[in-house]
């Protein structure tokens, strides 16, 4: 029997029920669920090649001639009344497979996230660039789409959104917003980029920062008072920063540490943790806002590495709002949302850690 839409909805059903991220498809193998960091097997048979084609075809909405048309394939996908996906097809040994990512329909806010208040000042900035960090599947898109959110609820803005595919779709409210769709409504993000400075936009958000030009765009956009929000496969704010300048040849290097030290508003780093709950997954994050004092460590006259203590001393009522990584594990592990196992093994410093539980 065919590979019908029925099946992918029970499918992903299941995937919604258990918390799971995403859902592994690959041919002669189960499904997959990745449920707080791990691939969980689902118990049912094998998933044949004629079984993964059907779902590319349902997927795209296109006739399949061979399985090999989707060499490499991006795309989002909405089941009504559940959840919308992202998906990435692909061939691997004469084998088709398909990465789904599980996307609520409903846009969580920073409350519901438990996200610092600190979040919500950067989202109602009105200039600057900020940038997301974090290993894939981190939480980035549903950072940024409770960012996004957050902004609707507030200000009268425009805001354009470049991503690829579109993941979260947002409903108007006080803001207007266009959201473009890579290889959909627009060719690439540096074509996107430069139309988004022709329409009036008050905020712009860009899928990823992936190469110099982009960056450049980024950064002229921000130059000229508008708020820019992007994503960088970096951990931390000093490896985001070397990995932004080191994309630039040696010549070009200092005038973008001038203008990345200008106009950086803040960078905020994710990493996802088990939660005490069985299927739920906690996001520990590391929030550099920037200050006289790291633009000092951007511009190179003073050592990189001191942004680290810069963000430490940022907690507090009258401090910038910056917070380190562990700082905040020390806040979940407190509020009893992880374990002492997790937050020790995810300090950046075990030693350090396990001191500072002894102290507390």
């Amino acid at each position: 029997m065919a590979f019908q839409e029925k099946h992918l909805a029970s499918l992903i059903k299941v995937g919604v029920d258990h918390g799971a991220s995403d859902v592994h498809i690959r041919t002669n193998e189960p499904p997959c669920l990745r449920i707080r960091g791990d691939l969980v097997p689902v118990q049912t048979k094998n998933f044949t090649l004629e079984d993964v084609t059907d779902l590319a075809r349902i997927l795209t909405g296109k006739k399949l001639e061979k399985f090999t048309d989707y060499n490499e394939l991006d795309g989002s996908f909405d089941i009504e009344g559940l959840c919308r996906l992202r998906f990435n097809s692909f061939v691997y040994n004469k084998a088709l497979g398909i990465i789904l990512r599980i996307v609520k329909t409903e846009i969580p806010t920073f409350d519901q996230l438990g996200f610092s208040s600190t979040l919500k000042k950067i989202a109602l900035s009105k200039r600057g660039l900020v940038l997301v960090t974090g290993a894939t599947g981190s939480g980035k898109s549903t950072t940024l789409a409770a960012m996004i959110n957050y902004i609707n609820r507030k200000r009268h803005a425009h805001i354009v959104t470049i991503e690829d595919p579109i993941e979260y779709v947002h409903n108007q409210e006080y803001s207007r917003i266009t959201q473009r769709e890579i290889g959909v409504d627009t060719p690439n993000f540096n074509a996107a980029l430069r139309a988004a400075l022709r329409q009036d936009p008050d905020v712009i958000l860009i899928g990823e920062m992936r190469d110099p030009e982009t960056i450049s765009i980024a950064l002229k956009a921000a130059e000229t008072g508008h708020l820019v929000l992007s994503t960088v496969h970096t951990t931390d704010a000093i490896t985001t920063i070397g990995r932004i300048i080191s994309m630039f040849s040696p010549d070009e290097q200092e005038d973008v540490r001038k203008r990345l030290a200008e106009n950086l508003k803040a960078t905020i780093s994710q990493r996802m943790l088990k939660g005490n709950k069985k299927t739920n997954v906690v996001i520990a994050q590391e929030i550099m806002v920037n200050t006289p004092g790291i633009r000092e460590c951007i511009l190179g006259d003073e050592p990189i590495s001191r942004i680290n203590s810069i963000i430490m001393q940022g907690k507090g009522k009258e401090s910038s709002g910056s917070q380190s990584f562990d700082q905040h594990i020390m806040e979940l592990y407190q509020a009893g949302k992880i374990s002492k196992e997790v937050a020790t093994e995810a300090a950046t410093s075990e030693s350090d850690f396990i001191q500072k539980l002894l102290i507390e």
